[in-house]
C-alpha cells in the first residue's frame, strides 16, 4: 500500500521531468508515451488504493506514509508525509482518472502543436501538485500544493504565450487567485497560533478549544474559530472561482481545450472544495463561517447559470456551467453535507470533463471554430462526438426517473445534484432555503443552457464557411476513446456510488474522514423531505430542456424577440454582471493612476531627478570640463605643471 501511494503521487512527477528536460534527446513521441503511461499507471495504482482504504476495516481507513522531516525549527515541527484515507482516496480517483484520461486525448488534440512535449510535461507536472495538494497532511504541505497548481495553471493558461489574449488571461487568473490565496495563507497562520500546530490531526483534536477562543483581528475582537474559517474559505473562493473572484475562470478558456478539461473542470478548481470538506471538523463548529459558505455557493450558482444563458463561445458556456456546479458543492458543505458535495464533487468530474473534450471534438472538425452561432448541423460530421456529448449534457442538467430502484435511475448529475438540493431544504434554515431555492432554479437554468449548446452545435442547417464544413470530419480514435471512458463514467457513476457517499453505506465508507456526526443529522433530514422537493429539480430541469427546445428548434425566432423584448437583462447577463467593468473602474484604473503617478513624479522626478540622474549629470559637467585639459600638445600640459608647481610654492609660502 504504501509503496502504491509513492508511486501514485511521484510518477507524474518524474514523467513531468522527463518530457520536459529530456524531450530533445527521446523525440516527442517517447514524450508522449512517458507522461501517458505514467498517468494511467498511476489511475490503475488509485483505483487499488480506493477498493482498499474505502472498503476495508475500519481501522485501515488511514495511511499516513512519512517520507522526511521538512521543517524543525522551534515549535514547528513538519514532516513531509502523504495522508491517505476515503477522501483522499476519492480525489485519487478523479485526479489520476481525469487527467489519464486528458493526457491520452491531447495526443490527438495537440498532434500538430510542435511544442507538445512542454505541452505534456506541463499536463504532468499540474497533476503532481494537485496529488501533493490531496495527499498533505498538514495545512503548509497543502499550501504547496495549492500553490503548485496555481503555478502550473499558469504555464497551461498561457501555454500558447504568442497570443496576446492568453497571456492576459494567465496573469488574470495568477493576480486573482493570489488574492484568495493571501486569506488563505492568512487562514493558516490564525489555525496555527490558535492550535500550535498546522498537522491535521492535532488540529482536529484542539478543534472544540478553538471554538471557544476569541481573536483580534483588524482591531476587533472575534470568535477565533469563525474568522479562521472565514479566511481559509476565502482561498476557497479564489481556487474554485466563486462569486466575487471567479473572473478569471471563464478568460481561462483561452489555454488549449484539455487545459480547460483538467484544471478547470474537474481537478483545480475543486480544490476549494476538497480543502472545505478535509477542515469539516472546523466548519462544524464554525455556524457563521458555514453560513457564508453556503450563501456564496447559492449566489454562485444562480449567478453563473444566468450568464452561461447568453453566451456563445461554446467553451465559455461550459465554463460558466463549471463555476455553477462548483456552487452547489460548496453550499452543500455550508449545509454540513460534506459526502453529498464530494458526490457531486465526482459525478461533475466525468460529466463535465466529457463535455470539455467534447467541445474540443467539435472544435477540432470544425477548424477550430468556437462560436455557436457559426455552427449547426454539426451531428452529421460528429456523430460519436454528438451522442456523447448528449450524455454530458443529460448528466450535467440532472435527468433520471426517481423512485426506482430506491432511489431511482438516471444519470450522474441526477443523484448528485438533488441530494444536494435536499441537503439544503432538509436542514430547515433560511439559509438552507435561500440556497434550496436558488439551487432549484439554477437546475432549471442549466438544463436550458446546456441543451441550448447542443441545439446550437448539432442540430438545424449549418451556419459557418462551407469550405469549413467540407473538411469536417470526426475525431481520431485517441481522442474518442477517453470520451467513451468518461461518457461511461457520467452515465454510471451516480447509480454505481450513491450507497457509498450518501446511501445506507455512507458512514462506513467514509469513516472519519468527514465531520461525520454533522453530516449523518443533514443526510438523515435530506432523505426524509417532502415528496415535492425531491421532484422539485427534476421538473425544473425538464421545463429548461422544453424551453430550450421551444426556442431554438421549434421556434427558432424566439431568441432575437427575447432579447429585444427584455434588452437590458439581456445586457446584464451578456456583459457578466459588468464584473469586469467594475473591478476595472474601482480597482484596475486607480491603481494604474497610482502607479503612474508614483513612477513619473517619485521615481522619475524625485528618485532619478534628485539623485541618479541629477548626479549622473553633475558627474558628466565636470568631465566636460576636465576634458578640456586632455588637448594632447605637450606645450599644454608643461603649462599646466607649471601652474601647479607656482601654486605649490604659493601655499608653502602661506604656511610658514
Amino acid at each position: 500500500m504504501d509503496l502504491a501511494i509513492k508511486l501514485i503521487v511521484l510518477l507524474p512527477l518524474l514523467a513531468a521531468a522527463i518530457a520536459g528536460l529530456f524531450c530533445r534527446v527521446i523525440g516527442d513521441r517517447p514524450a508522449q508515451i512517458v507522461t501517458c503511461a505514467a498517468l494511467l499507471i498511476a489511475a490503475a495504482l488509485s483505483i487499488f488504493v480506493f477498493v482498499k482504504i474505502g472498503f476495508g476495516p475500519e481501522n485501515a481507513k488511514l495511511v499516513v506514509v512519512k517520507l522526511f522531516t521538512w521543517i524543525d525549527s522551534g515549535t514547528l515541527d513538519i514532516v513531509w508525509s502523504l495522508r491517505v484515507d476515503t477522501l483522499t482516496a476519492v480525489m485519487l480517483i478523479v485526479v489520476t482518472g481525469v487527467s489519464s484520461m486528458v493526457h491520452v486525448y491531447s495526443i490527438g488534440y495537440m498532434a500538430e502543436d510542435p511544442s507538445i512535449p512542454r505541452f505534456m510535461s506541463y499536463l504532468s507536472l499540474f497533476t503532481f501538485f494537485m496529488l501533493m495538494l490531496v495527499t498533505s497532511d498538514n495545512l503548509v504541505q497543502l499550501f504547496f500544493g495549492w500553490e503548485g497548481v496555481g503555478l502550473a495553471s499558469y504555464l497551461l493558461i498561457g501555454f500558447w504565450y504568442d497570443k496576446p489574449s492568453a497571456n492576459a488571461a494567465a496573469i488574470k487568473a495568477f493576480i486573482v487567485n493570489r488574492i484568495g490565496d493571501f486569506g488563505f495563507a492568512l487562514g493558516i497562520f490564525a489555525i496555527w497560533m490558535l492550535s500550535g500546530s498546522v498537522n491535521f490531526a492535532e488540529i482536529f483534536a484542539k478543534a472544540p478549544e478553538m471554538a471557544a477562543m476569541r481573536i483580534n483581528f483588524l482591531g476587533m475582537d472575534l470568535p477565533a474559530l469563525e474568522t479562521a474559517c472565514l479566511l481559509l474559505f476565502v482561498g476557497a473562493m479564489g481556487k474554485s472561482a466563486q462569486l466575487g473572484l471567479h473572473t478569471w475562470l471563464p478568460d481561462a478558456m483561452e489555454g488549449p481545450t484539455p487545459v480547460s478539461a483538467l484544471i478547470h473542470a474537474a481537478t483545480m478548481v475543486t480544490a476549494g472544495v476538497f480543502m472545505v470538506c478535509r477542515l469539516s471538523p472546523l466548519f462544524e463548529l464554525a455556524p457563521i463561517a458555514s453560513m457564508v459558505v453556503t450563501l456564496i455557493g447559492a449566489a454562485t450558482a444562480f449567478f453563473a447559470a444566468t450568464i452561461g444563458l447568453t453566451q456563445f463561445d461554446i467553451k465559455r458556456v461550459v465554463a460558466y456551467s463549471t463555476c455553477s456546479q462548483l456552487g452547489y458543492m460548496f453550499f452543500a458543505a455550508g449545509v454540513g453535507s460534506y459526502s453529498a458535495a464530494m458526490f457531486h464533487l465526482t459525478t461533475h468530474a466525468f460529466f463535465k470533463a466529457l463535455l470539455f473534450l467534447g467541445s474540443g471534438s467539435v472544435i477540432m472538425a470544425l477548424h477550430h471554430e468556437q462560436d455557436m452561432r457559426k455552427m449547426g448541423g454539426v451531428k452529421e460530421k460528429v456523430p460519436q462526438t454528438f451522442y456523447l456529448m448528449w450524455v454530458g449534457t443529460l448528466a450535467l442538467s440532472g435527468i433520471g426517473v426517481p423512485f426506482l430502484l430506491g432511489h431511482g435511475i438516471g444519470f450522474a448529475g441526477f443523484y448528485s445534484k438533488d441530494i444536494m438540493i435536499e441537503s439544503a431544504y432538509g436542514v430547515h434554515t433560511t439559509v438552507g432555503l435561500i440556497a434550496f431555492w436558488l439551487g432549484t432554479i439554477a437546475a432549471g437554468l442549466t438544463a436550458f443552457y446546456s441543451t441550448r449548446l447542443m441545439f446550437m452545435t448539432f442540430y438545424g442547417k449549418y451556419r459557418g464557411d462551407h469550405h469549413t464544413w467540407d473538411h469536417a470530419h470526426e475525431s481520431p480514435a485517441v481522442v474518442l476513446i477517453p470520451l467513451y471512458v468518461l461518457g461511461a463514467g457520467a452515465a454510471l457513476s451516480g447509480f454505481i456510488a450513491y450507497d457509498w457517499f450518501v446511501g445506507h453505506d455512507w458512514q462506513h465508507f467514509w469513516g472519519t474522514s468527514i465531520a461525520t456526526k454533522l453530516t449523518g443529522e443533514v443526510l438523515h433530514h435530506a432523505h426524509e423531505v417532502p415528496l415535492w422537493v425531491t421532484l422539485a429539480p427534476l421538473v425544473f430541469a425538464l421545463s429548461g430542456i422544453a424551453l430550450s427546445y421551444m426556442y431554438y428548434i421549434a421556434m427558432p425566432w424566439l431568441p432575437d424577440a427575447t432579447v429585444r423584448t427584455f434588452s437590458g437583462l439581456y445586457a446584464l447577463f451578456y456583459n457578466k454582471w459588468y464584473f469586469d467593468e467594475i473591478y476595472d473602474a474601482i480597482i484596475v484604473r486607480p491603481a494604474l493612476r497610482i502607479g503612474r503617478f508614483f513612477w513619473k513624479k517619485g521615481d522619475g522626478a524625485t528618485i532619478d531627478g534628485l539623485g541618479a540622474d541629477n548626479i549622473a549629470a553633475r558627474a558628466q559637467d565636470m568631465a566636460g570640463v576636465l576634458m578640456r585639459f586632455q588637448s594632447g600638445y605637450l606645450y599644454h600640459y608643461a603649462f599646466v605643471m607649471l601652474v601647479g608647481v607656482a601654486a605649490l610654492v604659493t601655499y608653502f609660502m602661506f604656511v610658514r
